[in-house]
């Protein structure tokens, strides 16, 4: 652990080239030093846990199809403020919460959400219009204007006309991973979290206002669909629409989810929808201004399929360049964020 932290802190003392897709010895150092010095199936200690590195495709697909036997690490306890939905749950409970909130990514469900998606973009577009003069041109950080795109998009495919609210939440979210990236840093010591430190208040007060707001927005949801007046095309009425259907299928309701186990879905996708979606689109820019040949051919097809139309479903499916361009990204930008987490659930494990 000491040799980790060590090394964490001199790799990120040196500036790391902006193009570099070489970036395992800036975040995973130890991991990969370990490799190099005793092969790719090794391990390490972790504290008082062992942690099995493997790097051959058959093994890692044997431990992803097998989720019977390699089960999920119980990591640091305050990751379950964050939310404890499907990226938590086992076997049964987790085929169930799949089942159920899956029909929310249906690809006809989607389709309904792109006037949301063009509404948002349109919003942060407008705003960089009017700081650009006519004719000429300025420099702007886009990077905080795409964290709150993200944002946006997700909190109105989220809650729809509780889009507000959404930002709410989502923002105290976001203060909720800064926390616990702060208090991952150090060795978990058994029975923290209850210690009445001022992060820890702070963490559970933001957590109490989280579930206070979405539970308000739930009740509100579920009035207006006994009403008959909900207009159930975001993901919490599709959720809460489904959920009906398999409790009412069954006849019982511990077929269905629980309001909290509802929450604890809505939290999570906040969380892992926001930071993922803004850093691939900041990637997808960046390169495309290394590569230029590539951002004139992606530019010149949008501007030959839509013209000055907006963007619809049959359109961007035409998108041949622009698919080319996000789906490399996307692989990098996997990547990165992979080895990310990786990083961070090992902190987690402590």
């Amino acid at each position: 652990m000491k040799d980790s932290s060590m090394m964490i802190k001199e790799a990120y003392s040196k500036p790391m080239n902006l193009f570099d897709d070489d970036i395992a010895p800036k975040i995973l150092l130890f991991i990969l030093e370990t490799i190099k010095k005793y092969g790719k199936n090794s391990f390490v200690w972790m504290g008082p846990n062992p942690q099995v590195l493997i790097m051959e495709p058959e093994l890692i697909k044997e431990v992803l199809s097998k989720n019977c036997l390699y089960q999920k690490a119980r990591g640091n306890p305050f990751l379950a403020l964050l939310g404890q939905g499907l990226v938590s749950y086992e076997e049964d409970k987790w085929a169930k919460h799949r089942k159920i909130v899956n029909p929310a990514f249906h690809l006809e469900k989607l389709k309904h959400m792109l006037p949301v998606f063009y509404l948002s973009c349109s919003e942060m577009l407008s705003k960089w219009e009017d700081v650009v003069p006519v004719g000429g041109s300025h420099e702007i950080d886009v990077w905080p204007d795409l964290q709150q795109l993200s944002c946006d998009v997700i909190s109105r495919t989220a809650f729809g006309s509780s889009y507000e609210e959404g930002r709410k939440i989502f923002e105290l979210q976001k203060e909720q991973a800064q926390h616990l990236i702060k208090a991952s840093l150090f060795v978990y010591i058994p029975g923290w979290r209850f210690l009445p430190t001022k992060r820890n208040r702070r963490m559970k007060e933001i957590n109490k206002d989280v579930r206070s707001s979405i539970r308000g927005i739930i009740d509100k949801r579920l009035k207006a669909m006994e009403a008959g007046e909900a207009d159930n095309k975001d993901l919490l009425g599709i959720s809460l629409e489904s959920n009906f259907k398999e409790i009412e299928q069954h006849g019982n309701k511990k077929f269905g989810m629980t309001i909290e186990e509802v929450i604890e879905e809505c939290k999570l996708f906040y969380f892992a929808g926001a930071e993922t979606t803004s850093v691939l689109l900041v990637w997808t820019l960046m390169l495309l201004s290394k590569y230029q040949d590539w951002q004139a051919r992606a530019r010149e097809e949008v501007l030959q399929v839509f013209e000055s139309r907006k963007p619809d479903f049959d359109g961007l499916n035409r998108l041949k360049v622009v698919s080319i361009v996000v789906l490399l990204v996307q692989f990098i930008c996997h990547e990165f964020l992979l080895s990310l987490l990786l990083q961070l659930l090992e902190f987690l494990n402590f």
